[in-house]
């Protein structure tokens, strides 16, 4: 698979996206070879085997999922990530739907495999930690879903965004839980007010920055 924006970012972490799942949601395996550490973000269906065949060439271990937020579509593999012995980090706004995927049903695929998950840690606005050596921030974006989390890797100026922006888009907020007007608020005053060369790295599509989104994104002006 491609390694995307290597070359926006402070080595040694690589950044291998995998789409993955009915909607070709973007995981992100992020990779640091030096300490033998990588990162999942986001888990869509069936995507855990490509995850291992990376790790597996690699020669690194998964330490960690992320989970931007929890729709269907970026948690049809977190249950199967994380009995591998993965701790998920997820916004604690998003518990029901992680821990009750059932409630999902109304709009998901009829048919699709829901695997309820557990989070073994629940973020909430402004907590930071570490992970590939370097300080991880979690902002809280809601709007789209409830528990939306953008994973801010301040050392590589990257990103992780979900569903609450893309390039040249924003998120659906005609879901349980959403609402046009806290996403714009959202996304002007907690990813507009990251550096401008900040990466965005969305749930769909391809990457755009912060700057670009902010000049523009023709459904939320800065």
């Amino acid at each position: 698979m491609p390694v995307l924006g290597t070359d926006r970012i402070s080595k040694p972490m690589e950044i291998h996206v995998l789409p993955a799942g009915p909607l070709e949601t973007n995981a992100y395996l992020l990779i640091d070879a030096a300490r033998h550490e990588a990162v999942l973000v986001d888990a869509p269906h069936d995507v855990l085997p490509e995850v291992q065949a990376q790790l597996l060439k690699t020669n690194c271990k998964l330490v960690a999922l992320l989970i931007t937020h929890g729709h269907w579509d970026h948690t049809g593999d977190a249950s199967r990530v994380r009995n591998t012995g993965v701790p998920l980090y997820a916004g604690e706004d998003d518990r029901a739907f992680i821990e009750h995927p059932e409630v999902m049903g109304i709009f998901a695929i009829p048919g699709l495999r829901m695997e309820a998950s557990v989070i073994d840690r629940a973020l909430k606005q402004g907590d930071t930690f570490e992970l590939l050596g370097e300080n991880v921030e979690a902002r809280h974006v809601p709007g789209h879903c409830p528990g939306s989390i953008v994973y801010h890797f301040q050392r590589s100026g990257v990103a992780f965004v979900g569903d609450v922006v893309f390039a040249g888009s924003i998120g659906r907020t005609d879901f349980p839980g959403g609402s046009f007007e806290m996403l714009a608020d959202a996304i002007r005053s907690r990813i507009y007010t990251l550096p401008g060369n900040t990466v965005l790295y969305p749930g769909h599509g391809p990457e755009t920055t912060v700057a670009e989104e902010k000049a523009n994104n023709p459904y939320v002006a800065a």
